[in-house]
């Protein structure tokens, strides 16, 4: 007998993890809500073709309205949200009365310290909750306790990770593959590093570099909020550096600086003829309008450089991913590295493998989890450990 979900949240992220699910999550039933029921029996007529079998099916809810969503949870063993992070808090305190296990897409790291503060409860429910999966945040912290592994102490840690069109077009040479509203929350606020073993906020779009990563060649990084999670904390005193800076083609971050300049990230509602806009919804919409095709092709970069010591000796050790849209299935590479990291989690707390309670996640996945997990998948994880230069 297998486990029944809920895949809150019937878009690309979710639709792909309730897949992941389907295949690898010993799922006897998945039920797909969104606030429109179109999108939810589109994305369970879809899931239900792939697998050849029907295993899912739809239903109508609203995150926004948690309590609406009990009867959905009365019976499942595992949650995902797909939804949006304005709605995990109170969607982890309905699993905690209905005993249902969490994961969610994350998103914001004020949100996912509030949901780790209801760990006494979720322990007493017997439930395991797991905030900020997916790609980044999420499989990049994975990949950055892989990287650890390969030292015997781990003292900097440097993230790189970003999902990108195969075919750029200027001037952005970007593409939209996930919501307008989380790439401008990326792209505003402030990024939580560890500088010197402690905690320091930086702000975003901040210390850009260039770096060559294989096998796209030359990438610009810079800084975007919310990346790390909650690791900044758990790793303060124990690693000396920890930073996490998105990928993008050269030149991305000075168009972003130049709409920033503008005025484009306010929130503060501004006059415009006989009514008011607020700049940060506009750019929301334009981003999504400007930035969303349904045919681009992607390909997702995930490296970590972590330095230490090996035997004694100054070591740098490297661990390398990269994924592509899949044709046969239709996925693009951000909705199965999001989505499939999420899945994972959520199977290893329905099968009892994550003890009862809130738990970031960087305590939730080893590394060594992660990579056993990986080649069911396609995915082919490169490593290198060498000197330091």
């Amino acid at each position: 007998m297998g486990y029944r979900y809920v895949v809150i949240g019937a878009g690309r992220q979710g639709v792909a993890a309730a897949y992941d699910l389907a295949r690898h999550g010993e799922a006897e039933r998945i039920t797909l809500v969104d606030r429109d029921v179109a999108i939810a029996r589109a994305g369970a007529e879809r899931l239900n073709r792939l697998m050849g079998r029907h295993v899912a099916n739809a239903a109508e809810g609203d995150a926004s309205q948690p309590e609406t969503l009990a009867p959905l949870l009365a019976d499942a063993d595992g949650l995902l949200s797909a939804a949006s992070y304005r709605f995990n808090l109170g969607l982890s305190r309905l699993v905690i009365e209905t005993k249902t296990h969490m994961v969610d897409l994350g998103g914001h790291t004020g949100i996912v310290r509030e949901q780790l503060s209801l760990d006494r409860d979720a322990k007493r429910a017997g439930i395991s909750l797991v905030p900020d999966c997916g790609m980044g945040p999420g499989m990049n912290v994975t990949l950055a306790l892989a990287a650890m592994d390969l030292l015997d102490e781990a003292e900097e840690v440097r993230i790189y990770d970003g999902g990108l069109p195969q075919d750029p077009k200027p001037p952005w040479n970007y593409a939209l593959f996930f919501s307008a509203e989380g790439l401008v929350n990326e792209y505003e606020g402030e990024a939580y590093f560890l500088r010197g073993g402690e905690v320091t906020p930086v702000p975003a779009l901040a210390d850009l570099e260039e770096l060559e990563i294989p096998p796209l060649g030359k990438l610009e990084a810079f800084v975007t909020s919310g990346g790390l999670s909650t690791m900044p904390w758990t790793f303060a005193g124990k690693l000396r550096v920890l930073e996490n800076k998105t990928l993008r083609y050269p030149g991305h971050a000075h168009l972003l600086q130049s709409l920033r300049t503008l005025g484009l990230f306010g929130r503060e509602p501004i006059p415009m003829g006989d009514a008011t806009v607020v700049p940060r919804d506009l750019l929301i919409s334009l981003f999504d309008r400007s930035f969303s095709d349904p045919e681009v092709r992607d390909v997702c970069v995930m490296h970590v450089r972590a330095r230490g010591r090996l035997d004694g000796r100054p070591t740098e050790a490297w661990v390398n991913l990269v994924d592509r849209y899949d044709p046969a299935t239709g996925f693009r590479a951000m909705e199965k590295l999001t989505g499939w990291h999420a899945a994972i989690v959520l199977a290893h707390a329905v099968r009892g493998e994550i003890p009862p309670g809130a738990t970031p996640i960087e305590r939730a996945l080893p590394g060594a989890r992660f990579l056993a997990e990986a080649p069911a998948r396609g995915w082919k994880v490169e490593w290198s450990i060498g000197p330091v230069a």
